[in-house]
């Protein structure tokens, strides 16, 4: 079938073949050392990325200077770093997503309560034997600097050979789940997500591919996310007077009590029949506790919050899983010293669980294209438990399938992670030849 005034189908397909091999083969570990380079070396907090996409803009327009790159702004200091590259009308974007924030802020001031107290990870990657070293990586820098690669060769060799496409790259700020839930003094984000202000001010792609370190594979279900916040309430009292204290003692000393029960809520909520969907799985876990003042120890104090991490799995109704937590807790503290404390759940952040169709034209090519890669057939995925933004686009009606290397932490220091190079470069290469091979799909 020919497509305007173009060559037929059969013709269309010998030049794809080799404009791949081509373009595969100018994908090299140096091009992604060199974005990782830029993208690791400084730290970029959820929400002040801005610094680090200017950066790495520089880069990117330096070495592909044919492409078009722009730096939008999201908030007050953070940013999304956005390509787009088209010829033709009417085609169907294929956009490749990653995001710029990493988990952690990558200063032991903002992150000693996770981390514990120390000197700040070194900046920058260090490469050896076959390995690539750094802060950030997993989460998602490595990925990140994949499909930047990946995209920039598609694009590239896509708009030599005068092929009609739509492709685009989004590294978005503000990508890390973060809860908005305050707990004693302390203030929850106020920056937007990046994805969700791309989405509302850019056209809706047909398809994403999200680059994400994860499971071997391909995920094309996403478990939901959310955040608990369990509220204990009482009147603050001295330690002197401990004995008078409600519940005897002081909230603190009971700690243990809710916490146990809030583990039983959680056992029965990932051990009951449907906890396990498809490629998707409940979990939840208590992330944080707060209360009190280290300035003021010798107060009891009123208030003590346990806060919890859930992912959901599709059907799921955060709201309801949150009012059985509730339940629960009233149950089982009602027998205990804390039962005439004021009990409360609340919740945020909530991220509905997402199915993509196998079949679906993204997810069946992504599939084809790692499967090619790995020489081996992609393995099957049950129980997933880790969410990303992609998400936000299948709640928007986008199919989305999720690729990307493998990660571990760095024995000599958890705080980094390791990836092997020739991953990487494996998944630099998924990226672009699906983005080479999606216009060839979708020009029916």
């Amino acid at each position: 079938m020919a497509r305007r005034g173009r060559r037929p189908d059969l013709g269309a397909l010998s030049t794809a073949s080799a404009l791949r091999d081509d373009a595969l083969a100018s994908v090299t570990p140096d091009d992604i050392l060199a974005a990782l380079e830029v993208l690791a070396a400084l730290p970029t907090p959820r929400g002040g990325e801005r610094p680090c996409a200017e950066r790495l803009h520089t880069w990117a327009a330096a070495r592909w200077p044919a492409l078009d790159w722009s730096v939008r702004p999201v908030g007050e200091r953070g940013a999304n770093l956005l390509a787009r590259s088209e010829h033709g009308s009417g085609e169907p974007e294929l956009l490749l997503c990653s995001h710029l924030d990493t988990s952690l802020g990558g200063s032991s001031s903002l992150d000693w309560p996770v981390n514990g107290p120390g000197p700040d990870p070194a900046t920058g990657i260090a490469v050896q034997a076959g390995q690539v070293r750094g802060f950030g990586l997993g989460v998602a820098r490595a990925p990140a600097a994949a499909a930047l690669v990946g995209y920039a060769t598609a694009a590239t060799a896509l708009r030599s050979a005068g092929r009609p496409h739509r492709l685009a790259l989004l590294l978005s700020g503000s990508g890390t789940h973060r809860s908005s839930l305050t707990s004693c003094g302390t203030a929850g984000p106020d920056e937007p997500g990046g994805v969700s202000a791309h989405l509302a001010a850019e056209p809706a792609p047909a398809a994403v591919i999200v680059a994400k370190c994860g499971p071997p594979g391909l995920l094309y279900e996403e478990p939901g996310a959310a955040y608990l916040r369990v509220r204990l309430r009482t009147r603050h009292t001295a330690v002197l007077a401990r004995e008078s204290a409600v519940p005897p003692g002081g909230l603190l000393a009971h700690t243990g009590t809710v916490c146990t029960a809030i583990e039983d809520w959680r056992a029965e909520l990932v051990g009951e029949p449907g906890a396990r969907a498809g490629q998707t799985g409940r979990e939840a876990g208590i992330g944080a506790i707060m209360s009190g003042s280290p300035a003021k120890p010798d107060l009891l104090p009123a208030v003590l919050d346990v806060h919890i991490y859930l992912m959901t799995v599709p059907g799921d109704d955060a709201t309801h899983l949150a009012e059985r937590l509730r339940r629960h807790l009233v149950t089982a503290l009602s027998g205990t010293p804390l039962r005439d404390c004021r009990l409360t759940v609340d919740l945020a952040g909530v991220q509905a669980a997402g199915v993509t169709p196998p079949t679906a034209p993204v997810a069946a090519l992504a599939r084809e294209v790692w499967e090619r890669a790995h020489g081996r057939t992609a393995p099957t995925l049950r129980g997933w438990t880790g969410s990303t933004d992609g998400v936000l686009f299948r709640a928007a009606g986008i199919d989305t399938v999720r690729t990307g290397p493998s990660s571990a932490p760095d024995p000599a220091d958890p705080r980094l992670d390791v990836l092997d190079v020739r991953e990487l470069l494996k998944s630099a290469r998924i990226y672009a030849e699906a983005a080479l091979r999606w216009p060839l799909l979708t020009s029916g």
